[in-house]
């Protein structure tokens, strides 16, 4: 392991590769702050122009995009409750709160931080299990999937704490949502009225843009745009207590992040959403999520670097994609005439030991680059919002017409838009919604795969014993609040008192 560790230092360290994964990591950044682009996009726009490297440095510098535009993606969640990534949709429901209280700074900071961490823990681990890890990643077919998406909306529904029935509601109808198109595993069109553009489904980026940007454009308008922040300078610098309150959060998203990184098909998305419905159930400070809690930003944002990292040992290890944006860079690889899987290690040892290096490489230049830029991206709340909101429906009309060249997305940004507008008046909750868009792919394809083993019987489930655990799993955190609040209101005042 020490001489794979210094080979991937020599590879990674020298004047070129260093240089490629600074520009990616600025380049990613950047592409994070575009609502619509996003890190898969990123890296299949600029990967023709990596075609005159050689294969490690383009490779560095792809990888570079990846967890750059993790973070961008962060800066415009938590400044204007717009998502530049998928991953970073649930870091809106803290950070922007945070923001609004003048404290953008430390969420920004404690992300970075956050980030920087979790990168470290998942590189660790990734060095030292990928080859085990790959093959416990193999174990997981169709029906071990449907219990992990399933215990994901369980989850996210259990967000609102008492307000179960309203989350339930609102994944119901993510779901709905993502039926539109091509049935999984079949050729039959459902909900599309006839539209060829609505035959791939309804896309993920045109709803987020709409539902998070525009909804909260229109619902300011509506109630009176907010004066701008004026919170000093010294309060947008993180503080020793921020850091101490949020290392537990930290941690615990990163174990969460890497576990699912390496499911393939798992991502950075659910992740995210997992790792805060589960910090919120454990955290002392659970009463102030959803208004401003530094946990709920520093737990997701762990976990979706932990699984960025963690999704390259189902793609180094078995030339499996984790996710969209390693399916990308496993055609890179293919490209320059590489073959990812369990014999990379041993015929490109250089190649491998030097791209994971440089991981570790990228996340200490994002954390030197933006560790002290944070109070200085959090002034930019001082504009006043009549100018600000302009550059943010601008922006997000922009990004959604760059995805697919086409004013249909666009209008399905407005759609969306006055959609999370209504959500927002209703206080109905917006994440168990996205989230329920997001897994419903992947749900219905675990669903048709495992009926199909099944011969239609989804008793099959029961076969699995991880699955049975997963699913007893999400079973307990729908009863146990419930039996808790039983057991309080049976106390007598007597008990109470002693």
């Amino acid at each position: 392991m020490l001489d794979n560790l210094i080979l991937g230092f020599s590879q990674a360290l020298t004047p070129e590769n260093l240089l490629w994964c600074l520009i990616g990591v600025v380049a990613g950044t950047v592409i994070g702050l575009l609502p619509g682009l996003g890190a898969t996009t990123g890296v299949a726009v600029l990967l023709p122009l990596t075609f005159a490297l050689e294969p490690i440095t383009a490779l560095i510098m792809l990888a570079g995009i990846y967890y750059g535009a993790q973070y961008g993606g962060t800066i415009t969640s938590v400044l204007i409750s717009t998502p530049g990534e998928a991953s970073s949709v649930v870091t809106t429901l803290d950070g922007y709160q945070m923001a609004r209280k003048g404290r953008a700074g430390p969420a920004l900071a404690i992300s970075a931080i956050g980030s920087f961490i979790a990168a470290i823990i998942s590189l660790a681990l990734l060095v030292t299990l990928a080859p085990p890890l790959a093959e416990l990643a193999l174990g997981f077919g169709p029906i071990e999937q449907l219990a992990i998406m399933l215990l994901g909306l369980v989850i996210v529904v259990t967000f609102q704490g008492g307000a179960l029935v309203r989350g339930a509601m609102m994944a119901g109808v993510g779901l709905l949502i993502s039926t539109v198109g091509v049935a999984s595993g079949f050729t039959t069109a459902r909900f599309t009225f006839g539209s060829v553009d609505l035959l791939s489904g309804i896309p993920f980026v045109e709803v987020m843009i709409g539902l998070f940007a525009l909804g909260e454009v229109l619902h300011q308008i509506r109630v009176g745009a907010a004066a701008p922040i004026r919170a000093r300078f010294k309060d947008m610098v993180i503080r020793r207590k921020d850091i101490t309150d949020s290392m537990p959060a930290i941690l615990r998203g990163s174990g969460i992040g890497f576990v699912l990184g390496i499911l393939p098909g798992a991502g950075s998305t659910l992740a995210s959403f997992m790792s805060y419905g589960i910090e919120k159930r454990v955290s002392k400070n659970r009463a102030n999520f959803g208004k401003g809690a530094i946990e709920g930003v520093a737990s997701p944002e762990s976990a979706n670097n932990a699984a960025a990292n963690a999704n390259f040992v189902p793609t180094l290890a078995l030339g499996i994609p984790g996710g969209a944006t390693t399916a990308v860079l496993l055609g890179a690889f293919t490209i320059f005439g590489l073959q990812p899987g369990p014999l990379l290690f041993e015929t490109q040892p250089a190649l491998v030991w030097g791209l994971l290096v440089s991981f570790f490489i990228g996340n200490v230049l994002l954390l030197v680059l933006n560790l002290p830029l944070a109070p200085v991206f959090a002034q930019m709340l001082r504009i006043p919002y009549a100018y600000l909101y302009p550059i943010i429906l601008l922006t997000s009309v922009v990004g959604a017409f760059a995805v697919s060249n086409n004013l249909f997305s666009v209008w399905l940004v407005v759609l969306f838009g006055i959609l999370g507008w209504i959500l927002k008046e209703l206080d109905l909750p917006i994440a168990p919604l996205v989230l329920g868009l997001v897994l419903g792919p992947l749900l219905e394809k675990a669903l048709v795969q495992t009926s199909a083993l099944g011969q239609g019987n989804l008793g099959v489930v029961v076969t699995s014993p991880t699955a049975i655990v997963v699913l007893l799993g999400a079973v307990v955190l729908v009863v146990l609040p419930k039996v808790v609040v039983a057991i309080r209101s049976r106390r007598t005042p007597a008990e109470v008192g002693r």
